[in-house]
């Protein structure tokens, strides 16, 4: 019978996770068991959910309440008991659940059968690739800064900076929303006519993703409109909208443009040790689930660091052998030059290397940045230390002096 698995992490005293466990596999299925008939037993026994095993960690005590153990716990849920969206098991595996006190949803396995209604990237990794023609090396992308109330003149002289830098993609900021003085269509537009110039000048190919945003029930026609207009992607505030409004979109072949999925409100439900869900499963595993071609995280490294355990994991999670297409890691913020190498180890070459500031605040402008993390780039794959690539790229050694 197809279904899936949800792993939990619980806190108790040694000996009674599985009574809990019992509790939690028929309060979220069929209520009760023990109390009905044999032949309501016959009857419901397809819709029962199932304890699969109970792991005590009696070395992993509660920080603030010795006496608490950890627990992992896994529970089966038979497919028939939903429908085949996100929101339908997300509900079915943790709606009440997530309100009855410390319990974090880890990780949700599909079943095979389970997981072929969900399409997953359009594009993927490999469809990215061969859109920039770029096959052997990690991305680089940029992000715009400081655009909040200026015009559409400031904001393509700042594309035209990061393209001509080399940078692969540049994405709106999550916070630039449409409004008068750069409507999503004229950004779409402009941003279009200032890419084909650079390509024209340089040979060298950027994609521009604008940021879809809106009341949810516009958002279908706002991105075919964006497609209309020659759009090369669109960033998304997936965990804002939520998930299946992504899946829609990804789904949508008269939408059809990669989607990146940004993890903005996502700390509201996954940064607790105790609470919600995991960060490697809300931006990992569903946001690909979902159909995102590229997924944004804080990188393990800046002021707003993940985990680093996490952070790795979620990377994994995205790119791991599956039947959907895998999508891009995007680790992301404090990042500049001298943590390409860093980043080459820990993500490795199926990744995009993100920044904001490490390429707008290089003392030559973004255009000196991006050639920067460009030179950076080559330096690992040619197996030369940024320090003797350094000795002839002025703009590298530039940052590493900066940053380090």
């Amino acid at each position: 019978m197809s279904g899936l698995t949800a792993r939990y992490q619980l806190y108790g005293r040694p000996g009674s996770f599985g009574k809990k466990a019992e509790g939690i596999a028929l309060g979220l299925t069929v209520g009760s068991w023990t109390d009905l008939p044999q032949l309501e037993q016959e009857q419901l026994k397809q819709h029962k959910g199932t304890v699969e095993s109970v792991t005590e960690f009696g070395d992993s005590p509660h920080p603030l309440k010795p006496e608490l153990i950890r627990a992992e716990v896994e529970i089966r849920y038979p497919a028939a008991n939903f429908s085949a969206d996100l929101p339908a098991i997300l509900t079915t595996v943790f709606g009440k659940l997530s309100l009855d006190g410390e319990v974090k949803l880890l990780d949700l396995i599909f079943d095979e059968e389970l997981l072929a209604r969900f399409p997953g990237p359009r594009f993927g990794i490999e469809g990215i690739r061969e859109k920039l023609g770029v096959h052997d090396r990690p991305l680089v992308m940029s992000i715009f800064k400081g655009v909040i109330g200026r015009d559409l003149g400031y904001l393509a002289d700042q594309l035209r900076q990061q393209a001509l830098g080399g940078v692969d993609l540049v994405k709106d900021d999550e916070i630039l929303f449409d409004n008068p003085q750069t409507p999503f269509e004229e950004r779409i537009v402009r941003g279009k006519e200032v890419l084909e110039q650079v390509y024209k000048e340089t040979g060298h190919r950027t994609l521009y993703a604008a940021n879809l945003t809106g009341r949810t029930s516009g958002l279908r026609d706002k991105a075919r409109k964006a497609r209309e207009l020659g759009a090369d992607a669109l960033l998304f505030n997936v965990h804002a909208y939520g998930l299946d409004v992504l899946q829609e979109l990804a789904e949508d072949a008269e939408v059809g443009l990669p989607l990146m999925a940004h993890p903005a409100f996502s700390g509201a439900f996954t940064s607790s040790p105790f609470y919600g869900v995991a960060t490697e499963l809300a931006l990992g595993k569903l946001t690909r689930i979902a159909g995102a071609d590229f997924s944004l995280f804080p990188s393990p490294y800046g002021s707003v660091a993940l985990e680093k355990n996490a952070a790795l994991a979620l990377g994994r999670e995205l790119v791991s052998d599956s039947p959907l297409k895998r999508t891009f890691p995007v680790p992301s913020a404090g990042i500049h030059p001298g943590l390409v190498p860093l980043l080459f180890e820990d993500f490795g070459t199926d990744s995009i290397i993100n920044a904001g500031g490490g390429v707008h605040g290089h003392p030559d402008g973004a255009a000196g940045g991006g050639r920067a993390f460009r030179q950076a780039v080559d330096a690992v794959l040619a197996g030369t230390s940024l320090e003797e690539a350094a000795a002839s790229h002025d703009e590298l050694k530039t940052a590493l002096k900066l940053w380090g």
